[in-house]
Formats: C-alpha cells, structure tokens, sequence
C-alpha cells in the first residue's frame, strides 16, 4: 500500500458529525500511552500527523484521518488514564459507544495493546466489550522493539492467554521505531477494503 494523501479529515463528539461518504472506516483503541499516534503516524508514514504527548490522554473526540480518499483510520480517546475524571471517563465511553452502535463502514478494530505487559483489565474489558458489538479485532501488539529476544514468546503467549482471541481475530507484533508489523496492517486494510 503507497500512502499518497493522509490527514486529519473530521473531529467528531457526535454522530452527525461523522462522514456520509460511505468509506471503509478502521477504528484504534488503546490505553492512553499505548502508542497510538505513533502507530498512525508509522502505518501513515508520517512523521506528526497525529501528535505524540508527553502527556496521556491528550485525545478528547473521534479522529477521522483520510487516507488515499479511500478509507479512514479513526482514533479514539484512551482508556485507563486515572488522571481524567470519572466523568470524562464516561463521556468518551458514550461517544465511542454511540460510535460502534450503528456504523455501517466499520471493517476491522484495531486493539492496541504494549507487547511488554500482560493485558490489563481494561484492555480486557475493552477486547469483551467489542466482542458484544460482534466487531472483528486485530489486536497489535505495540513497542515490541523493547522486548529482547527471549522474552518476545513470554509476552505473546501473555496477550494470546490472557485475551483468549476468538475464531477470525488475530494479532500483529508491531514497533513504530522499526516499522515491524507496518506491511501486515497495510496489508489487512487492503484485504479488508477489496474484499
């Protein structure tokens, strides 16, 4: 996949913001500091179109990056950050429900989880909650060019066990340092788009 055009197209807190066009939309979840932005910005092959924070839990709407005039990469505000109120909390967790009720266009979830630890509850409450909608998840698996050698079967065999994927969702070890995993997310949206 040529990445030719990508920005950020629309900033939505509710659905009759979202776009009418009909486009394949691939939507990433995560706690905050999993890595998302980086994940846009590698998979993108931009440097800050989405902007890293030193700070987590930066992302208060639904991002909807255009890719090609072809599909959008929408990200969503972090979960998991104790700093946002429980309040907030729940107004992101609205606006994301509201989101994956009634979307037609949605093909793929990307669930980003650290390739370092084991799933957290969130991350666990969050791979169930898509599972309720029926939503298809790829989990990927983020920073593993911070994993050694030796630990890398420990850590996917953590996320495998823990999250129990089930039939047709997978995985991908990915790192924005070294673009590992970068052609197999390209190639799955193109899978996903042409099928």
């Amino acid at each position: 996949m040529v990445i030719n055009e990508a920005n950020l197209d629309i900033i939505a807190t509710r659905r009759s913001q979202y776009p009418e066009n009909g486009r394949p939309e691939f939507l990433l979840v995560g706690r905050s500091n999993v890595g998302k932005s980086s994940f846009i910005n590698a998979i993108l092959s931009r440097k800050n179109l989405a902007h890293t924070s030193a700070h987590p839990g930066k992302t208060k709407t639904l991002n909807f990056y255009g890719v090609n005039d072809q599909f959008y990469l929408i990200d969503v505000p972090g979960y998991g950050y104790a700093a946002v109120d429980k309040k907030t909390q729940s107004k992101f967790g609205m606006m994301i429900e509201e989101y994956l009720e009634k979307r037609d266009t949605l093909k793929r979830v990307f669930l980003l989880i650290d390739f370092r630890m084991k799933p957290t509850e969130d991350d666990m409450l969050m791979y169930n909650f898509l599972k309720y909608y029926n939503l298809p998840v790829t989990v990927i698996a983020t920073k593993a060019d911070k994993v050694s050698g030796s630990k890398k079967e420990k850590c996917l065999k953590d996320i495998l066990v823990t999250l129990d994927l089930v039939v047709g969702d997978d995985l991908i070890v990915f790192s924005s340092q070294t673009k590992l995993g970068v052609k197999d997310v390209h190639k799955k949206i193109e899978d996903l788009i042409n099928s």
